[in-house]
């Protein structure tokens, strides 16, 4: 018999009752409350305007958990990188060192002496614990750490430039992910932007020209995203260091990414190291903590120490400063360095890593997945990513993996439903050896056993 309205009404379960069902044990009462509210507020409406017409509380205690667990899955989880790109911004960019995030969390789980000089019994500066060593790594006069490169480039412009010129080539006018532009940020910073030169060509001529009284600041950006080819010029760091010495300005190097170990694969051709620039003696240089440095994502910025000095007092560096954690790894990632051990540094590691090791280990994931798939091992090429080394290739390899009739996109959205991320290229689907370690190859193989029944 068709229940009434009131019936149904009378049908819905008491919350508390509902809150005792064994589904729900173990389950935080904080979460569920509101959830079993807003679901009977939506049943309440649907049985006043004649839509439902039963009331199930067995039904309506799975969906209510379904829906706990949905809010209690942590959105953010780990997955494995098959695309081959190796700083992945959209994957959390460069890797942290296990053993290095092992010191560091050994340190944030106890009381430690971030801002407290154990010698002399007072307070002590936070940025100490990294100084020494990249004093050591790239012979500058004293650095600074702030939570990203575009936060460096902001205090710089704030500190120096603010209601002053600084000048930058037109062809450097860069944009980074997130639409961070220089233009917006130098108006943001309370510097004014004065453009020289054209897209395609900048010469020292042009920043001569450009000086005048309100001139603070000579800055040049490296290109890291993009790159302009054909009918080009731009004028080498070296000789905006002399002009600006010359004329009391402050040069200042926005690097992006910057890195110590040489480049393999010839990616060092347009990309400068860190050692190369600091022959120059340059006044500021920032570059990512990350990316091709390696380490955890942060902003470093090197140069002289009067002029660091004066970023420290900069009331912006309370909002932009970084944690014990990360000042922890990135120390622990220098020393790595200075040690020569880049072996440890996941980022580098997978980007020195020979064809001939990455063909090796697809032989065994090949030999693995082939229970439940197809595949096939292909010579490709890949990517570092993450705004570094425009334009410019790697060679790779991968495992192309095909199962009956599925096509490629089917096939990817199937092995991303198990958190595995790989990439189609020529209309195959590719499982790219140049990020994915061994210790991933028995979620890939369980991943591909789903293939099996789609």
């Amino acid at each position: 018999m068709k229940k009434s309205r009131h019936e149904l009404l009378r049908s819905i379960p008491k919350v508390d009752t509902f809150l005792g069902l064994p589904v729900f044990e173990g389950c935080a009462s904080k979460v569920l409350l509101p959830l079993i509210r807003e679901l009977f507020g939506r049943l309440r409406i649907a049985i006043e305007e004649g839509k439902t017409t039963d009331v199930n509380a067995g039904k309506l205690a799975e969906e209510i958990r379904q829906a706990y667990d949905t809010v209690m899955t942590p959105s953010l989880q780990s997955v494995v990188n098959a695309t081959g790109v190796i700083v992945h911004t959209n994957l959390g960019r460069s890797l942290i060192d296990p053993e290095s995030f092992e010191k560091a969390r050994a340190l944030a789980c106890s009381y430690n002496n971030l801002e407290y000089d154990l010698k002399k019994g007072k307070r002590g500066e936070r940025y100490s614990h990294i100084t020494g060593l990249m004093k050591m790594l790239l012979g500058c006069e004293d650095v600074l750490v702030v939570n990203n490169n575009a936060a460096a480039v902001f205090l710089i412009l704030n500190t120096f430039a603010k209601r002053k010129e600084v000048i930058v080539s037109r062809g450097e006018l860069v944009e980074i992910g997130g639409s961070f532009r220089i233009p917006e940020v130098m108006k943001q910073s309370g510097a004014k932007l004065v453009e020289v030169g054209a897209t395609n060509k900048t010469h020292l001529r042009d920043y001569e020209e450009a000086l005048g009284e309100r001139t603070r600041l000579v800055m040049k950006v490296h290109k890291s995203n993009y790159s302009i080819e054909g009918f080009t010029s731009e004028v080498p760091f070296a000789q905006i260091r002399t002009l600006a010495k010359a004329r009391g300005l402050i040069d200042y190097y926005d690097l992006g990414s910057g890195h110590v170990a040489e480049l393999p694969y010839g990616l060092g051709q347009k990309e400068p190291g860190l050692h190369e620039i600091m022959k120059h003696d340059p006044s500021l240089l920032s570059f990512s903590g990350d990316k091709l440095f390696g380490s955890v994502q942060a902003g470093i910025i090197v140069g002289k120490k009067a002029l660091i000095s004066k970023l420290k007092k900069n009331q912006l560096l309370r909002m932009l400063r970084v944690d014990k954690v990360t000042l922890a790894i990135l120390a622990e990632d220098v020393q790595k360095m200075l040690r020569d051990e880049y072996e440890k540094i996941p980022t580098l590691r997978m980007l020195f890593e020979t064809e001939k090791t990455l063909e090796q280990r697809a032989e065994k994931l090949k030999k693995r997945l082939e229970k439940s798939v197809s595949c096939e091992i292909v010579r490709t090429q890949t990517v570092v990513g993450g705004g570094s080394t425009p334009n410019r290739k790697i060679p790779s390899v991968a495992v192309s993996v095909t199962s009956g009739r599925l096509g490629a996109n089917r096939i990817e959205a199937l092995f991303r439903a198990q958190r595995i991320i790989g990439r189609i290229e020529a209309g195959r689907f590719l499982l790219d050896l140049r990020t994915v370690s061994e210790d991933e190859f028995y979620t890939i193989e369980k991943g591909a056993e789903c293939l099996i029944s789609s």
